[in-house]
C-alpha cells in the first residue's frame, strides 16, 4: 500500500507573517549590495569609471540595475 505524505507550503496562520519576513529578508539584501556597488563604484575616480566606459553620472543606475536587475 502506498501512502502519500504532503506538506501544503502557504497554509496556517503562520504563513502571512513567514511571508512578510521573507520579503524584508529579500528587501535587505537587494538594499546590501546596491548599497555595496554603489560605495565600491564612488570609490573610483573618474579615470578608472572612463577606463570601465561609465561616468559618475551612471553610478547610481549602475548600483540599482546591479540589485534589482534591468528591468526593475
Amino acid at each position: 500500500m502506498a501512502f502519500l505524505n504532503e506538506t501544503i507550503r502557504g497554509a496556517g496562520p503562520l504563513s502571512a507573517i513567514r511571508a512578510t519576513f521573507a520579503g524584508l529578508a529579500d528587501t535587505w539584501n537587494r538594499y546590501t549590495v546596491f548599497r555595496r556597488t554603489y560605495n565600491e563604484l564612488s570609490a573610483l575616480s573618474t579615470r578608472e569609471l572612463q577606463d570601465l566606459g561609465y561616468s559618475r553620472s551612471m553610478i547610481t543606475r549602475l548600483a540599482y540595475e546591479a540589485a534589482y536587475g534591468k528591468n526593475a
